[in-house]
């Protein structure tokens, strides 16, 4: 239904955790080398439980290799903490990509800057957080995906 886009990830339990969300959705996860992983990593299987084997999974060697085979009709949708556009004022359809990078850096400008129209934020309250967990941000934005569409 749905695509989760994990650019350059590196922790494996965030990934593992978002391997199980697009199995509870029927959603794809695309991983975008490099990873800060081995995806065969016990860590990744461990957050996954057993049901890694099932994920729908598609990896890329880079974004250029994943940009180049999406479908023309794609819309991409930017996750970043640099965006004041909150997330719920998009109307989601099947087969969006909801992108999100690196747990460190999150997404490089550039790609904000390509995808401008579509960077959307989960807006937080302003104190001492920075940015959420990567797994609970997809979380987030995902089911609010599969919330408009059923």
């Amino acid at each position: 239904m749905f695509n989760i886009v994990m650019v350059n990830p590196e922790i494996p339990h965030n990934t593992g955790a978002a391997g199980r969300l697009a199995l509870a959705t029927g959603a794809t996860l695309h991983l975008i080398e490099p990873l800060g992983f081995e995806i065969d990593d016990r860590a990744v299987k461990r957050a996954g439980l057993d049901y890694w084997k099932d994920v729908p999974l598609k990896t890329w060697k880079s974004w250029e290799d994943f940009e180049t085979n999406l479908d023309k009709e794609a819309r991409l949708f930017m996750l970043t903490t640099k965006s004041s556009h909150p997330y719920w004022d998009k109307k989601f359809k099947p087969n969006d990509y909801l992108v999100f990078g690196k747990e460190t850096k999150g997404l490089g400008d550039n790609l904000i800057k390509k995808y401008q129209e579509n960077a959307i934020t989960i807006p937080m309250t302003s104190g001492n957080t920075r940015s959420l967990n990567l797994a609970t941000s997809i979380g987030i934005v995902l089911y609010e995906a599969v919330r408009q569409n059923n």
